[in-house]
Formats: structure tokens, C-alpha cells, sequence
């Protein structure tokens, strides 16, 4: 009989089922090989499967994190990382804060009495870049600046003309997936400046296998310092404006970004492989 591994899949940036963005998490003994771990991503077809396991006592971090989308492994996730600590806190595997060891460095999650979760998250760099050739056509909106977002991210933020504008956008994600290293991130300030949101965004990452990801947090480490910059505020929320929606609280640190949200279990059971 083939071996069964506890799987749950989780709603992440919401309080609520069938909203935010789903994410695969499996806590196992040990990493599998990477085959292994790339077909269960690719089973789960959600936009990230996270897989972790528990390290040594009296390391730098706690468990061990990967994440994978259903075609490749990438190098930070928000919600997956959301997600799993949703999963360690709910089963009483883990309280208070977690320390993850992962491909972007150890980070760090704190479980609160509401329910919520934060996550110390590296802030992304913001370099001011050219609009590329195609680009506007391929998103379906003329851009107003564009940023490359470095390595960590490997993503393009442009900034839009307005709210309705980022929700309206239709994008050729074929040809979107020219022109960015992961992904491009189109975002707008809230139309409403009094509402529960100060910014909105949309995810498109189609070089990564995800046509348009429901709700992005690593995304979050650069639109953080993007609009605390232009709205004179550390904290702040955006709304990313998916089919699914889902909020996520923000605070700059300087380097560090902390992103905080609620997750929910809405599928338990076993994976026979």
C-alpha cells in the first residue's frame, strides 16, 4: 500500500472559505526528493504547495520550508508560508512564533489571539525601470512607472492610472510572461481613501505556471515600501482585487516587511503516494 501523508489545503488572506488564495501544505519527516515534491504541487494545482519539516532543536530556525507552483519551486511565498503556520498553530504542532529556514533566509511567523498570523518578510528593493517594449499591450494599460522589484522577487511593479483601471485589466499572458524574471504586480491607490484599504493589486505570473494569483504576499514586500513611500505611512492594507480577494495588513521596517492575515482549513485528508 502506497504511503499516506496528511494534506490540507488552506484559504489564505481571509477569514473565510472559498476566498483568498488556496495553498497545498504537507508537514512531513523529511523532504522527499524533488520529483516527488514537484507532483504533488503539480496534483494539487493550486498556485503553491508548501512543504515543511521540523529541524533540530538550538538552529537558527524550526522547520524547514519549500514551496512549489505547479510547474516549478520559487523562492518566496506569502500565503503558502501563511498557510503552514495556519496549519502548525491549528494542529497544535507549533505556538508563538515559528522560524522558517528557506531559499529567501529565515523567516518568521507569529501567531496572535485573534486568529491572525504575521510574517517577517525581507522588503523588496524598488529600482526604477524603462516600461518594456510590448509590455503595455500585453497588460492592457499604459503604465504610469514600472520598478523592478531584485532578485528575491524577480517581479515588475507597475503602477496604473487608477483602481478601476487594475480591476478592469484583461491581460495576454503569453505575452505578459516576456517580461519579467517571476511575475508582473499592477497596482493602484484605494479609489476610496477612507475604505478598509489603502492600495489595490493584481498578480500575474504566468512564467511560473499561475495565470493571475489570487493573493500574492510576497508581492506585498514591495508594494509595501511603494505606497508607504507615496502615502507617508508605515501601515497599511491592500486589497489585491482577484476573482477570490483577499486582505493583507502591512508594516515597513526598513529591510524587513511584516504581512499579516487570517488563513482557514477547508480540505483535510491523506495523499497516497
Amino acid at each position: 500500500m502506497p504511503t499516506s501523508h496528511r494534506i490540507r489545503i488552506v484559504d489564505a488572506f481571509t477569514d473565510r472559505p472559498f476566498a483568498g488564495n488556496p495553498a497545498g501544505v504537507l508537514l512531513l519527516d523529511a523532504f522527499p526528493d524533488d520529483a516527488w515534491l514537484q507532483n504533488v504541487a503539480t496534483e494539487v494545482n493550486h498556485a503553491e504547495t508548501a512543504f515543511a519539516h521540523r529541524l533540530p532543536a538550538g538552529g537558527e530556525a524550526d522547520w524547514a520550508l519549500r514551496w512549489f507552483t505547479p510547474a516549478t519551486e520559487v523562492d518566496l511565498c506569502g500565503h503558502a508560508t501563511l498557510a503552514t503556520a495556519h496549519v502548525l498553530q491549528a494542529t497544535g504542532t507549533a505556538e508563538g512564533s515559528v522560524r522558517f529556514a528557506t531559499r529567501s533566509g529565515v523567516l518568521t511567523t507569529t501567531a496572535h489571539s485573534d486568529g491572525a498570523i504575521t510574517m517577517d518578510f525581507p522588503t523588496a528593493p524598488l529600482t526604477p525601470a524603462e516600461v518594456p517594449d510590448g509590455a503595455a499591450e500585453a497588460l492592457g494599460a499604459e503604465p504610469i512607472a514600472v520598478y523592478d522589484t531584485g532578485a528575491n522577487l524577480g517581479d515588475l511593479l507597475v503602477e496604473l492610472a487608477d483602481e478601476k483601471t487594475v480591476r478592469a485589466l484583461t491581460p495576454d499572458h503569453k505575452a505578459l510572461a516576456r517580461h519579467s524574471r517571476r511575475g508582473v504586480i499592477a497596482t493602484a491607490r484605494a479609489e476610496d481613501p477612507s475604505g478598509d484599504y489603502d492600495f489595490v493589486s493584481r498578480g500575474f505570473f504566468p512564467r511560473v505556471g499561475i495565470d493571475e494569483d489570487p493573493v500574492t504576499g510576497s508581492a506585498h514586500t514591495a508594494l509595501a515600501p511603494f505606497w508607504s513611500q507615496r502615502l507617508g505611512r508605515t501601515e497599511l492594507t491592500g486589497l489585491q482585487a482577484s476573482a477570490r480577494s483577499g486582505l493583507v495588513r502591512t508594516e515597513l521596517r526598513g529591510d524587513r516587511t511584516l504581512l499579516t492575515g487570517h488563513a482557514v482549513t477547508v480540505i483535510e485528508g491523506d495523499l497516497y503516494a
